[in-house]
This record gives structure tokens, C-alpha cells and sequence, in this order.
């Protein structure tokens, strides 16, 4: 490595600061960058029809030449669901653990991109060199296996960035968190941490996976006689792993619903971060086999997701499962800011079948409250603090527990995505700024819906359409049919006539005027029957829908 005295790292987040999702950050030493996680954000609500969001790479784009490779935290789509996308971009090598990279390549592979990817997988304690920096995944524990804390080490100094993580002393399966590596680390001196900061507003620490087991065997013993349907996260393979041993223990077969639950849970098997007893798991198809009292179906649709398994058996559209009088029924998630209204849509409707449905004290965060947070600081004595992963009101929650901690404020930076912070062992500020952004994903298009469509469609959604086609001849602009009227989403038009005569009215009138002043051009004669329609329909209506002309010439 070369001495680096004189020069400084830079640490740019291009996603995933004010909001939880689409989490990218570039570092970048020099001729060398390494990119860590590259994830998809959800959309919100006012993004009609979209069905994701990746991150606006532009800036690794330009700086395809340095860039060493991707490193990986975890394997959630928040971490690594921009993949399939962003690398048909940029073709660079990704490193990650074993569980992660499996997630990643089956996404790969259904994008067909699996070959032409180079990939590593490393053992947490294991560190790779990627140009002037050599990064060391740091073994964690998070609501999926295989988390990892990343030392990325430079010749500026060290960060540690500490993906998503909590600190659980008696984890499901594997070992805890290396308490002990990050306080080596520590020692030897640590420029800036780079903190998960999702719980960061709540005290105390976060419960161990562990707690959630004995719920389950509690609930599993008072409802011997009923079904029982449990929804979680498809990532979360320890709790899926103690739901299985709460039903093998009561004798129940267990039976996955749910493309990604199927998916993950298959995997995390295949490769042995999940033991099933023999003759537990059963097919769908074979559930009639069984009476209900000794079934469990894990499923997806714990936030509500109007296509996940469970609101559609709650909405009586499941093609396989009906959801019957009297079935358990367990929330094993909290709902994700944003998600409350659809969940307790679901709620009711499993209510009103007459299901009986439990979600309190049926799930733990994969994410560190206050006391975990301050662990890891009073580890790595940090220099400067860099609060990620959270909303704007999380990261500050994180400064404050910086700050506390004896961290001086002019040391703690809340950045935006796009930020460029310029650190080393003397100093640190923000130098600049970089495009970032959200490419928008609907169906195949990447990216070709942006703001004025998704505008079209808010206009559309609230106020509807009219159309008014007529054919003028070719020479003359003589009318030779029309105008019609068509309208959509504006008034139901049976009732409307009288509305939809005088519209009509309008129309021609306007048409009229044109013909009269010998306008011939069409874009104007098309703005004359806009405005004069808009108008008319404002005056009646107090409605703005959208008016499409449309001219056609024989």
C-alpha cells in the first residue's frame, strides 16, 4: 500500500441515506473504489405503478476504470436487490459470504447473467485486497444469516462500516457477533464508523432471536387444536428454523407458501444454515393429507403486500389455501414504516372470516436499539461518526448517541445520498457532490418512467381523461367526421349527458372559430379546443382531466 500521507479517502453514499432501502456507498482511494451493497428501495406511495427503485450509478459509470469490486453486507433486498440491474452496466466482481452470494446468484441467474459475473465468496475473519484497500468482513448478527461488518482499511486509515446488525449473545444458529475482533480493531485506531441507525431512537438492546422460539412453543401449546398460518420475512431463516422446531415438537407438519419464501428458505438449506428434521416439510399438495390441527403453513405477506400469499388467502383468492373460522393466525414482523394501513387491511379481513390473529411478542428486530450502538462505539473509539441505514430522524437519533459518547459534534456528519465527505486522520468535510438518484423499474422498463409520466399518472388517477378525434380534410381543413367525445375516469358518462352535449358544443365552437380565422396549423387548432374545453369543463365540473386532441387527415 502506499503511504498515505498526503492523500485522502472519500466516502460517497449514493443511496439509501434518508430512507431505509436502495443502500450503496462508493469509497474511493485514489485510483481505487470499492463499492459496498448494492440494493433497491420500494416504491412510495405516490409512484403509480412502479415497482421498484434502483440507485442512479452515473457516478460509477464515469469512474468504471477504478472501480476493484462490490463487497456485500447481507443478503436482503435492500442490500443486494439492485444487482441483476445495475450489473448489466457495469460488469465488476462482487465479494461476499456464502449464504449472500447464493442469494445473489440466483437473482443473477434469472436475469441470465450468472456466467459473465466474477464472484468470491469470503469467510468472516477472511480480508480480500481490492486495489489500495484491503476490506475484512467481520462476522454479525442480523435477522439473516451470514451478516457481516466491513473494516475497509486504506492507507488514510480505517473504516468500519457495520452493515445492518444487533448484537445477540445466544444467536439461532452460528456464532455471536465478534465482539472481540471489532475491539482489536479498535485498538489499533479506527478514522470513522459507519453505524445501522434503524433503531436507533429505541433504548435498551434489542431481544435475542432466541426469545422469539419459546413464543412460538407457548402458542403452539394453548392452540393444539387449530391450524396455525405463520407470516414473516422469507430472509428471516432463524425464525423460520424455530418454527420448524416448535412444530416438530408438536407433532405438526410444516408446509412454505410463497415464491420467496420457497426460494430463500430452499437455499439457506441446500447449503446447511437450516436443519429440517426428516419428513416435517410437506408440499402444499400434500396438506389435505393432514388434519388442520397438525399443519403450519409459513408464508409470505407479513407487511401486507396486496400479491403475497397471505392477503391473497385473506381476500379469498388463494388458488390452494382458504382461510377457515377459527385458524391461528401469526403476525411475525412488525410492519415497516409506511405499511401499517395495508397490514391492518389484512388484520380485519382474517378477522371478518373469523380467524384468530396474534402479533404482539412474535418478533425481534434484526437491528441494534441504543445500548448495542454504544457497544459497538465504545469498541472502535472512532474518530468520526457517520450514522447510516435510516431515515433522516434515525441518523439524528444516532448523532445524539455519538455525541454523548464523548464524540465531538464537528466529528459527527449526517450526509445525504450524493454527498462526497473527504476524510483522514486531521480532518474531514464534505467537498462536493455527486448525481444520485432513483431510477424508477416498471414491468421490463428501466427507467423510462420518470417524473412527468409518473405526473400523467397522477393526473390521470385523480382526474381522468377526455379524448376528441376528428378527421379534417388534407387541403381544405374542411371536417369531414367528428368531433367525438370520449372520456374515461371523468364522469360516468349515462348519467352526464346533457354535460357531454354541451361539451360537444364547445368543441365545435371552438373548431369553428379556427376554420373561421383560417388557422390551419394543428398544433394550434389542437391548444384552441384544449383550452376552450378545459375552461368549459373547470366552470361545470371543478375538474381538471386530461384533454387529448387528436386530428386525423384524409
Amino acid at each position: 500500500m502506499k503511504n498515505g500521507n498526503n492523500s485522502k479517502l472519500k466516502i460517497i453514499p449514493l443511496g439509501g441515506l434518508e430512507q431505509i432501502g436502495m443502500n450503496i456507498t462508493a469509497f474511493e482511494y485514489e485510483d481505487s473504489i470499492v463499492v459496498v451493497d448494492c440494493g433497491l428501495a420500494f416504491p412510495e406511495d405516490d409512484m403509480l405503478g412502479v415497482d421498484l427503485v434502483i440507485p442512479d450509478i452515473s457516478y460509477l459509470k464515469d469512474n468504471y476504470s477504478k472501480i476493484k469490486g462490490f463487497v456485500v453486507t447481507h443478503g436482503h433486498e435492500d442490500h443486494i436487490g439492485a444487482f441483476p440491474y445495475i450489473l448489466r452496466e457495469i460488469n465488476v466482481p462482487i465479494y461476499t459470504t456464502k449464504l449472500t452470494m447464493a442469494l445473489i446468484e440466483k437473482k443473477l441467474e434469472e436475469g441470465g447473467m450468472l456466467k459473465r459475473i466474477k464472484r468470491k465468496v469470503v469467510k468472516h475473519g477472511q480480508s480480500i485486497n481490492l486495489g489500495d484497500f484491503r476490506i475484512e468482513f467481520i462476522k454479525t448478527n442480523h435477522s439473516i444469516q451470514d451478516a457481516s461488518a466491513l473494516a475497509i482499511y486504506s492507507p488514510a486509515g480505517t473504516v468500519v462500516h457495520t452493515g445492518d446488525f444487533k448484537v445477540d449473545y445466544t444467536p439461532v444458529f452460528g456464532d455471536a457477533i465478534d465482539l472481540q475482533r471489532l475491539a482489536e480493531i479498535g485498538k489499533k485506531g479506527v478514522l470513522a464508523v459507519m453505524c445501522d441507525s434503524t433503531n436507533a431512537e429505541r433504548p435498551g438492546f434489542t431481544m435475542s432471536e432466541r426469545t422469539v422460539g419459546r413464543t412460538f412453543d407457548n402458542i403452539f401449546a394453548e392452540h393444539t387444536n387449530t391450524r396455525i398460518i405463520i407470516a414473516t420475512f422469507a430472509s428471516n431463516v432463524d425464525r423460520v428454523q424455530q418454527i420448524i422446531n416448535s412444530a416438530y415438537k408438536f407433532g405438526r407438519k410444516v408446509c412454505l407458501e410463497g415464491r420467496s419464501m420457497v426460494n430463500v428458505i430452499g437455499t439457506a438449506s441446500e447449503l446447511g444454515y437450516l436443519s429440517i428434521p426428516d419428513n416435517t416439510l410437506v408440499d402444499m399438495d400434500q396438506l389435505k393429507n393432514y388434519p388442520p390441527e397438525k399443519t403450519v403453513l409459513i408464508t409470505t405477506g407479513s407487511q401486507g403486500e396486496s400479491m403475497a400469499a397471505l392477503s391473497r388467502m385473506a381476500a379469498n383468492i388463494h388458488k390452494k389455501i382458504t382461510i377457515m373460522p377459527g385458524d391461528t393466525i401469526i403476525f411475525s414482523s412488525n410492519p415497516i414504516p409506511g405499511n401499517e394501513k395495508a397490514v391492518s387491511k389484512v388484520i380485519n379481513e382474517l378477522t371478518g372470516i373469523g380467524a384468530n390473529v396474534i402479533f404482539q411478542d412474535v418478533h425481534v428486530s434484526g437491528h441494534a436499539c441504543q445500548e448495542e450502538i454504544k457497544l459497538i462505539y465504545s469498541l472502535l473509539k472512532p474518530k468520526y461518526a457517520i450514522p447510516v441505514h435510516g431515515e433522516l430522524r434515525h441518523l439524528k437519533a444516532q448523532a445524539n448517541l455519538a455525541i454523548s459518547l464523548g464524540i465531538p459534534k464537528e466529528n459527527v456528519f449526517i450526509l445525504r445520498s450524493g454527498d462526497v465527505l473527504e476524510v483522514c486522520s486531521d480532518s474531514a468535510k464534505i467537498i462536493g457532490k455527486v448525481h444520485t438518484g432513483g431510477i424508477l423499474v416498471d414491468g421490463l422498463g428501466v427507467g423510462d418512467v420518470g417524473n412527468i409520466v409518473l405526473r400523467d399518472r397522477q393526473h390521470l388517477a385523480e382526474d381522468g381523461i377526455m379524448i376528441v378525434v376528428m378527421t379534417l380534410e388534407h387541403h381544405s381543413n374542411h371536417v369531414l367526421a367528428g368531433p367525438d367525445i370520449v372520456s374515461r375516469g371523468f364522469v360516468y358518462v349515462r348519467e352526464s349527458e346533457d354535460l357531454m352535449d354541451e361539451a360537444h358544443q364547445v368543441v365545435e365552437n371552438a373548431l369553428d372559430i379556427c376554420l373561421d380565422r383560417n388557422i390551419t396549423d394543428w398544433s394550434r387548432i389542437k391548444n384552441i379546443i384544449k383550452d376552450s374545453l378545459g375552461d368549459f369543463v373547470w366552470k361545470r365540473t371543478k375538474r381538471r382531466p386530461m384533454i387529448l386532441p387528436i386530428i386525423m387527415e384524409a
